[in-house]
């Protein structure tokens, strides 16, 4: 059965505040319905585009679709595949074909309705198609909704790494429904739960310890705990945005987990494990990498390491990745400069430094790791 219309509950808005492109993440349960009301008020076109995929469609492409013909828009939809490996140039290229088939002019907003690999395609679509035409957020996931929904990365991916081609482009608008999460699958969920402790380790201490408390409570999807788990992670994201827009330096401290686990990702073809999956067992490593370089304690791993295991998700890396396929996935990060990559540790809970590493540095301690000698 396709969810209808669910009681509103009161919202909540975080701005990311970046001079003439700032724009508010909108946060509750039940404003899928509003979607229309808002794209109006936000750039008053009359003719949008909502791009998705066959499962979030099926849930909620009509009721979002309904909401913007209410307010007066002529709605075109346009499906690409699911999944990471669709994350493609073949993706992009049918949203073009679809909007410009469809009369889109500059004014004519792209809304992207889905997860993070939806938001991502849509997102650079938007920047491109037409040298640029207005982008919104409506995410699905839990990742996307703490995460890839906020900031402005957009992108696909390409055979020899993840998010190799791209822009950063920002959004006008995010709009966050909590009962969206209802109908996600359970290992998406947990899926975009290691991007919230992500936040916790690296920025918060206060939310970590909320998570560590209250995890029964965010793994039942108890309605007060997430909304101010999301709004939390929302308020972290933006701050770094705000600091750093384009990842010149500190927006950086987001890539936790990341080198090792998109290499996981890239070298599993994208189809062994979730993103977030592939991420929790980056930054399992990077806590037990951070003990090493001695620049945090032996607690502060075990932690993070105790919470990703409660979540059910995966911290220890598959042998078959290590050694030379390890290092030279490392080694093709776009973030790698002049041989090395800009590796992020913790020296706390909620406290981090960059470390400047080589590909075989990381590949080696990995392989000390997964050997069970650290």
């Amino acid at each position: 059965m396709k969810p209808g219309a669910k009681a509103k509950t009161s919202t909540e808005t975080v701005r990311v505040e970046l001079g003439a492109r700032s724009y508010p993440i909108i946060i509750g349960a039940g404003v899928l319905d509003d979607v229309g009301a808002h794209v109006r008020g936000t750039c008053g076109a009359a003719r949008v585009a909502v791009v998705s995929n066959p499962t979030v469609g099926n849930l909620y492409m009509a009721r979002v679709a309904d909401s913007l013909r209410s307010a007066g828009c002529e709605v075109l939809t346009v499906e690409i595949p699911d999944g990471e490996e669709h994350k493609t140039l073949t993706s992009l290229g049918s949203i073009y074909d679809r909007v410009l088939a469809g009369g889109f002019e500059r004014r004519s907003p792209l809304i992207a309705l889905g997860g993070g690999v939806v938001g991502d395609v849509t997102g650079f679509a938007a920047a491109t198609v037409l040298r640029g035409v207005p982008f919104m957020q409506v995410p699905t996931t839990l990742l996307a909704q703490v995460d890839s929904s906020v900031g402005g990365k957009t992108g696909i991916n390409h055979p020899t790494g993840k998010n190799l081609i791209g822009a950063f482009y920002q959004p006008q608008l995010v709009l966050v429904d909590l009962d969206t999460l209802k109908s996600l699958p359970q290992r998406q969920y947990l899926s975009g739960l290691a991007e919230v402790i992500k936040y916790g380790a690296i920025l918060d201490a206060s939310l970590f310890t909320l998570l560590e408390q209250q995890m029964d409570r965010v793994l039942a999807l108890d309605a007060d705990v997430l909304q101010q788990v999301v709004r939390r992670c929302c308020e972290l994201k933006a701050m770094v945005v705000q600091r750093d827009e384009r990842e010149s330096d500190y927006r950086a401290i987001l890539n936790f987990g990341h080198t090792l686990g998109h290499a996981v990702e890239s070298l599993t073809k994208y189809k062994r494990y979730s993103h977030g999956e592939a991420i929790a067992i980056g930054m399992a490593f990077a806590a037990t990498l951070s003990v090493v370089r001695g620049y945090c304690d032996q607690e502060v791993s075990r932690r993070i390491i105790a919470l990703l295991r409660r979540v059910g998700l995966p911290v220890e890396l598959p042998a078959e990745l290590l050694d030379e396929p390890l290092a030279r996935a490392v080694a093709g990060d776009k973030k790698a400069s002049s041989g090395k990559v800009k590796f992020v540790c913790l020296t706390d809970i909620g406290h981090t430094r960059f470390e400047e590493l080589t590909s075989e540095d990381i590949a080696d301690v990995a392989a000390q790791w997964c050997a069970g000698r650290l």
